[in-house]
């Protein structure tokens, strides 16, 4: 039996999209379940849209995930270089054969040519359809072209005499026309292969059985197809698997876009904005942050996020770092992804890894959209987060580190015994962001401690909080300090609200908003305990010495 081999082949031109993601943990899934092997191959030959830290970015996410790769960067193997880029020479060799077969051809049209030929087409309503000219350039006419710097590339010829098949594992056996179809180039002006060139090739020599992708790209696979088929004959094709598009809860397709569309949203409707101010925290100049809100421009993710977080405004997630961000769990994150098209028959969706991987099946993809539904990721981090902190708190205890470090949170200076003690005094917690919000208040020095206006004008005036807390300050001062743990503090709190005919939430809200700085905290016992006796006194010392 053939060896399953997948492969996951980004582009490393941004963050890793969730989209992006979902492609990854389907191929190491059906890698995984059929002890296949698992390929990171990184398309990098557009030049011009590569950033220099994506691809590092993009490996550290996938690491977060849990996925890893038994032939790529940082890993090897007997197939590299994995970086497109480091493989010109492959490349160069199979375009080489293809002009020789007479399969492919040079083309010398700059870029002003090709705009003049789309407009020539538009205006015969019709799309350009490039085709094979009757005579096509010399080898002396090549040579004197990139001697005086005009881009030379080189297209592959379509050929006419019959329909193109291409057979999907989802949607069955689907029909091209190759009239439709131009000429596509192969190898650009630059000397680096197009997409479409390279894949094929690196498909090929690295051995992959399966092709596992969104949906965008099927109508790629009819190009791919004939050149496969005119550089290797009869070598069986992958097998082709098209994923359904997954969509957003807006309708549309999950897009990059969202987040920036959210930026200028919100900046659209502010008044007074300080431009100058924002553009300089962005990193670009006020005419291109105006332009952005006027909707005439773009802008680079960490201008974006700069921006959004200098205003404290929240974007919708949508690459794996905001998640990471945002305090999700990665074991939720390839669960949530893996049912985004996947249905594992019957009503069980919490898996762990190694469930997955034992139910993962191909033919039971859908072809029906997915719904990207942030509300259902929210439940199954949830019940994730219940899991680990029941089965395996060491391993919860790490993602808790990792995502303090991640937002570099007071927190993350504590060991692993309080942070154990934190995700234990939070039961119901959604995220890991939930832990941290509800317990930074404890890591942050006294005299740092900001209160949230609105707790405190409802709680402490006028529901008469400031009035209570001296009661409440001796009673917890008597507390001797050996015993001023949870129970204790808790009985003690009960008593003085028995004592004063009220619930214990009369008492407790002022105590909390005077320690934390907000309405929200572990259970008020809790949350006493890990300040400890004089930090608590010291608080609420603080909290009635404060006018206004």
């Amino acid at each position: 039996m053939t060896e399953v081999v997948t492969r996951f082949a980004p582009s490393p031109t941004g963050y890793l999209h969730v989209g992006g993601a979902r492609t990854a943990v389907f191929n190491w899934l059906w890698a995984r379940k059929n002890q296949g092997r698992f390929i990171l191959r990184i398309e990098d030959t557009d030049q011009r849209r590569n950033t220099p830290t994506a691809t590092s970015q993009l490996i550290s996410d996938l690491k977060w995930l849990g996925i890893t790769w038994d032939e790529g960067p940082e890993v090897g193997g007997p197939k590299g270089p994995y970086l497109q880029s480091q493989r010109k020479e492959i490349y160069a060799r199979y375009v080489q054969q293809l002009l020789d077969k007479g399969l492919a051809y040079y083309c010398l049209e700059s870029t002003e040519d090709l705009a003049r030929m789309r407009q020539q087409a538009q205006q015969q309503a019709g799309a350009l359809i490039y085709r094979r000219p009757t005579t096509c350039p010399s080898a002396e006419q090549v040579r004197q072209a990139k001697a005086e710097g005009r881009p030379v590339a080189v297209r592959f010829a379509i050929p006419q005499d019959r329909p193109i098949v291409v057979h999907d594992l989802i949607r069955g056996r689907i029909e091209f026309d190759p009239a439709q179809i131009s000429d596509f180039v192969i190898l650009k002006a630059d000397d680096l292969p197009t997409y479409n060139m390279a894949c094929v090739v690196d498909d090929y020599l690295m051995g992959v059985t399966h092709v596992i992708r969104g949906q965008e790209h099927l109508n790629n696979t009819p190009c791919q197809q004939l050149l496969w088929q005119a550089l290797f004959g009869d070598a069986p094709l992958p097998i082709y698997v098209h994923m359904a598009v997954t969509i957003s809860q807006s309708g549309g397709k999950l897009s990059k876009r969202e987040r920036p569309a959210a930026l200028q949203a919100a900046l659209a409707g502010m008044t007074d904005l300080d431009v100058a101010s924002l553009a300089r925290i962005g990193g670009i100049e006020p005419q291109q942050l105006e332009d952005f809100i006027a909707g005439k421009q773009s802008l680079d993710m960490p201008a974006v996020e700069a921006i959004a977080g200098a205003l404290g405004l929240h974007l919708p997630e949508i690459n794996i770092v905001d998640f990471r961000r945002s305090g999700y769990l990665p074991e939720a994150m390839v669960n949530f992804l893996a049912l985004l098209g996947w249905n594992p028959g019957g009503n069980k969706e919490i898996m762990c890894i190694e469930e997955l991987i034992q139910a993962f099946d191909l033919k039971r993809l859908t072809k029906a959209n997915s719904l990207f539904d942030r509300g259902k990721l929210l439940a199954i981090n949830t019940e994730h987060l219940k899991i680990l902190a029941t089965k395996d708190m060491p391993r919860l205890v790490r993602h808790l580190r990792a995502y303090l470090d991640e937002v570099r949170s007071p927190i993350r200076s504590a060991d692993d015994q309080t942070l154990s003690r934190l995700i234990k005094i939070c039961p119901g917690a959604r995220t890991l962001a939930d832990i941290e919000k509800k317990c930074r208040f404890a890591f942050i020095p006294t005299e740092q401690l900001t209160y949230d206006q609105v707790a405190w004008t409802k709680v402490m005036v006028q529901e008469g909080g400031l009035q209570v807390l001296p009661a409440i300050r001796q009673a917890l001062e008597a507390i001797p300090p050996d015993q001023f743990t949870a129970s204790t503090i808790e009985q003690t709190l009960r008593q003085i609200a028995q004592q004063a005919q009220v619930g214990l939430g009369k008492i407790a809200q002022p105590i909390r908003v005077a320690v934390c700085g907000s309405a929200v905290s572990p259970s008020i016992a809790d949350t006493l305990e890990l300040l400890g006796k004089p930090t608590t006194l010291a608080r609420i010392d603080q909290a009635l010495a404060r006018k206004g």
